[in-house]
């Protein structure tokens, strides 16, 4: 259908969708090289894995429906979704565990939605929650930061394990995986040991986790080139890091051998990727400046409530789709007020601006 040009002024946007996605992209790098440092190879093997099948079911969908598939492939949002949904399952997760997360998130949560800008949910974190229901066992296989192992999996060990599922020659799991330590303090705090006696351990870094903290500092220097480039809003990225922040000072405050510290719970797992490059999704975030600050305080608590006391370690995923749900009614709260108008629509004053 072709729409009538209207008469000016018309909004030109800054950044069309594919050079959004490009600019993530370059965003997304210095955070997955640390990974990769820290974790191995397995990062990258899972990176150019989740995006190649992204792409390939993309264009798979696009044909299907019957449009250009090479003008949607260069909006490079599959890409984006793919290498997102990578970085969140374990390095040495088998293929096949990539292959069905892609799956669901490309073909179920974001094309029978109708296609980029019609899915209510993030694609990745939906491929990404189905798996980790799916596959515990399979999701758990998180490598030891590089500085613990005495002999880290070589790129062709990394490319067997992936491929085949089971590690080369007699290696067994426990010699090279480990609990995470948001896995370690959570079991730590049930079993009633104190957090000082938890984080004596050698997973545990400076100030939250060995491998972490670092990557944490780098996907946060790619946030901040987004925030730069005015790719993003910072409404988003500081309410999800208040959010996760406040609540975990005031009971740290409280009770500091119960509870783990606010750093902790930001630089741990996945608060900075999600806090910058995944809870700010334009297509499945709010948009109002309110309802994105509401919206990134929600992502922020429910991260922490559901650490704290429910079933999971991490809850980026878990949060961001259920505020994800909330998202339109947010926005339809929050709502600017139209210039020359009241708050509820009418005109304001004599009806003149």
């Amino acid at each position: 259908m072709r729409f009538r040009t209207q008469s000016s002024p018309h909004v030109i946007p800054a950044h069309s969708v594919g050079g959004v996605m490009q600019q993530v992209l370059m965003a997304l790098v210095p955070g997955t090289l640390a990974m990769t440092w820290f974790f191995g190879w397995g990062v990258l093997v899972n990176v150019l894995l989740g995006v190649l099948f992204a792409v390939a079911f993309e264009a798979a969908m696009v044909a299907a429906r019957k449009r250009p598939v090479m003008a949607t492939l260069a909006d490079n949002s599959a890409i984006v979704t793919g290498w997102l949904f990578a970085l969140a399952i374990p390095p040495l997760a088998p293929f096949w565990v990539t292959l069905i997360g892609i799956a669901f998130a490309i073909i179920v949560a974001k094309h029978l939605y109708g296609g980029l800008g019609y899915n209510p949910f993030n694609p990745a974190m939906v491929g990404y929650v189905v798996v980790l229901v799916s596959f515990p066992r399979e999701m758990a296989l998180w490598p030891a930061p590089s500085t613990l192992p005495e002999s880290p999996l070589t790129l062709l060990q990394t490319l067997q394990t992936v491929l085949t599922g089971s590690l080369p020659g007699a290696q067994a799991w426990d010699a090279v995986t480990r609990a995470t330590p948001l896995d370690a303090m959570r079991e730590g705090l049930v079993s009633g040991r104190t957090v000082g006696e938890i984080t004596a351990s050698p997973l545990f870094g400076s100030f939250t986790e060995t491998g972490w903290e670092w990557v944490g500092n780098f996907f946060l220097l790619g946030g901040l080139y987004l925030l730069f480039r005015r790719i993003i809003h910072w409404h988003i990225p500081v309410a999800v890091i208040l959010g996760v922040a406040i609540p975990a000072g005031f009971f740290w405050l409280l009770d500091p051998d119960s509870f783990a510290s606010p750093a902790f719970h930001v630089f741990s797992g996945a608060v900075i990727i999600g806090a910058f490059f995944i809870a700010t999704d334009p297509v499945s975030a709010s948009t109002t400046p309110l309802g994105r600050i509401l919206y990134g305080a929600g992502i922020g608590v429910l991260i922490f409530v559901i650490r704290t006391w429910g079933g999971y370690p991490d809850a980026v995923a878990f949060a961001v789709l259920l505020m994800n749900m909330v998202a339109p009614t947010l926005d339809h709260l929050t709502r600017p007020r139209i210039f020359g108008r009241t708050r509820g629509g009418p005109p304001s004053g004599d009806g003149r601006a």
